[in-house]
C-alpha cells in the first residue's frame, strides 16, 4: 500500500457527546460524526426515548427539549453497546425513576460497572443491579461532592462528569481519566455552559450549573485508536503511508516506541482541531528495519501508551527481529484472542491470561478464520492478512464494522485488495 489516508472521528468521543446531550433541554448540533455501527446504535437508543433527531451526512442535529420516555427504550440497541452505560450520567438530574438495560460490547472478560454506581451514588443518584437491568432512581436533587473513582475508566469518569455538572455546588473528582474522549466530552459540556476545570488532568473540579444551554456545532475530535490502526496497518505491510488527521498528544508514547524499534516516521502539518480544542498532525510512515523493543510493552491510563493501542503493536511486533513481552493486563481475555494470528504463521507464545511473547520477524501466510468477538484483535487478523501472499478469507467481521467507517474501501483506495462477500 502507499499514497494518503485520512484518519476518521473518534467513535467513543461521538458515543459519549450524543449521550450527553439529553442532559440539553434545547437543540444539539455535531458535526464530523463516524458512520459506524456503535454511533448507529446509541442513535437508535436516543430516538427509541424520545429524542427528535436530523441527520445529514455527518452531521446530526439532536433535540431532548420534550419529555422522554424511557419505558419505550429500544432494548436491542441499549444492549449491544456498552456505551449506554453512559446515560446513568446522563439523566442523572432529569428522569427520576428509570430502568437501563444491560448493556454489551466486546467480550473482554468482566468488565465491571461498580466504579460507576459507586462514583454516581455519590452524587445522589440510587442504582440497583437486576438480572437484565439497572433499576435507577433519583428522588432527590443531585448533591455535589469528593469522589474518589474506584477505578480510573473512560466511561466511569464521563458519568461522574455529567451528574456532577448539574449538581449544586462543587464537585471534585480525583482519580479521573484523562482521556481522549474524556477531554472531547469536558470540553463539549464546557461550550454548553458546564464549568469544568482541570481538564486533560486527573483531577477534575466541577462546580454545578441550573441547566446547559444549546450547542450550536461541535465537531468530533479525530480518533487516535483509528490512527493507529492504519499506522500498525502501514508497518506491518512495509508500506509507504501516510496518516492524515491524527491527535498527537494521544499518539506520542506509540509513536516514540516504535522510533525506539527503528521506524522511520515524520510528523508534519501541525494544527489544530476543527473544535479548536486538540493538536492534530499528519504522521508519514516509512518502511525500514525493525528492531523487537528490549522492553515489555504495556497500555496504561493516558498520559502513558492507550489501553486499546496496546494490541496493535502485536502485528507490528511480528515483523521485529527479536522478541517482545506484551502484558495486556486490563482485560482477562485479550490477550488470548492474539493467538489467532498463529493460524497466519506469527510466533506468539500464551504465558498466562494477562501476557504474551512477540517473536519476529514473521512471513504471514493466508487463511480462513472467524473473528474474534473483540474489535482490536480481530482488526489484527485483518492486517495479517494484508501482510501475507495470498488470498486469506475472514469471516463474521461485524465486530470489525462496529468500530471502523469504511475501512475495507479507504484500505483499497491506498492498494489492498480487499472483497466484501455476502454470506
Amino acid at each position: 500500500m502507499r499514497g494518503e489516508i485520512l484518519n476518521q472521528s473518534s467513535k467513543n468521543s461521538a458515543e459519549a457527546l450524543l449521550c450527553a446531550s439529553v442532559m440539553i433541554k434545547g437543540p444539539v448540533t455535531l458535526t464530523d460524526l463516524p458512520q459506524i455501527e456503535g454511533v448507529k446504535r446509541i442513535v437508535e437508543l436516543l430516538s427509541s426515548i424520545g429524542v427528535k433527531i436530523e441527520r445529514s451526512g455527518r452531521t446530526i442535529h439532536l433535540d431532548a427539549s420534550a419529555d422522554l420516555s424511557l419505558d419505550k427504550m429500544d432494548q436491542n440497541a441499549a444492549e449491544v453497546t456498552r456505551t449506554s452505560l453512559l446515560l446513568l450520567g446522563a439523566l442523572a438530574a432529569r428522569e427520576k425513576k428509570y430502568k437501563l438495560y444491560k448493556s454489551g460490547g466486546c467480550r473482554l472478560g468482566e468488565r465491571t460497572v461498580r466504579p460507576h454506581l459507586y462514583a454516581l451514588q455519590k452524587l445522589g443518584v440510587n442504582i440497583v443491579s437486576k438480572d437484565c437491568y439497572y433499576e435507577v432512581e433519583n428522588s432527590q436533587p443531585l448533591r455535589a461532592s469528593r469522589v474518589i473513582l474506584y477505578e480510573s475508566g473512560d466511561t466511569t469518569t464521563e458519568n461522574a462528569v455529567m451528574a456532577a455538572v448539574l449538581a449544586s455546588g462543587a464537585t471534585t473528582i480525583k482519580m479521573a481519566s484523562a482521556n481522549y474522549m474524556v477531554q472531547d466530552l469536558c470540553y463539549f459540556l464546557n461550550s454548553a455552559g458546564a464549568k469544568i476545570e482541570g481538564i486533560g488532568s486527573t483531577t477534575l473540579t466541577i462546580t454545578g450549573v441550573n441547566k446547559l444551554r444549546a450547542s450550536k456545532e461541535y465537531s468530533i475530535m479525530p480518533d487516535p485508536i483509528v490512527a493507529m490502526t492504519f499506522i500498525s496497518a502501514a508497518i506491518t505491510t512495509a508500506s509507504n503511508l501516510t496518516i492524515k488527521n491524527c491527535p498527537l498528544e494521544f499518539l506520542e508514547l506509540e509513536l516514540y516506541k516504535l522510533e525506539i524499534m527503528g521506524q522511520k516516521l515524520v510528523i508534519k502539518n501541525e494544527r489544530l482541531s476543527k473544535n479548536g480544542k486538540f493538536q492534530i498532525v499528519d504522521i508519514e510512515i516509512i518502511h525500514g528495519k525493525l528492531t523487537a523493543l528490549p522492553d515489555k510493552i504495556y497500555g496504561r491510563p493516558f498520559p502513558g501508551l492507550n489501553i486499546d493501542n496496546l494490541p496493535l503493536f502485536i502485528p507490528i511486533l511480528t515483523q521485529a527481529h527479536g522478541h517482545t513481552m506484551v502484558h495486556d493486563w486490563a482485560y482477562e481475555n485479550r490477550a488470548a484472542y492474539s493467538l489467532d494470528l498463529q493460524k497466519l504463521g506469527a510466533k506468539i507464545t500464551l504465558l498466562d491470561p494477562h501476557r504474551i511473547w512477540v517473536e519476529g520477524p514473521t512471513n504471514f501466510a493466508p487463511a480462513d478464520m472467524v473473528c474474534p468477538p473483540a474489535l482490536r484483535p480481530a482488526v489484527n487478523l485483518l492486517i495479517a492478512m494484508l501482510a501475507a501472499k495470498g488470498k486469506s478469507v475472514l469471516r463474521d467481521t461485524s465486530v470489525i464494522d462496529r468500530g471502523y467507517e469504511n475501512l475495507y474501501d479507504i484500505l483499497n483506495k491506498a492498494g489492498a485488495d480487499i472483497k466484501i462477500i455476502k454470506e
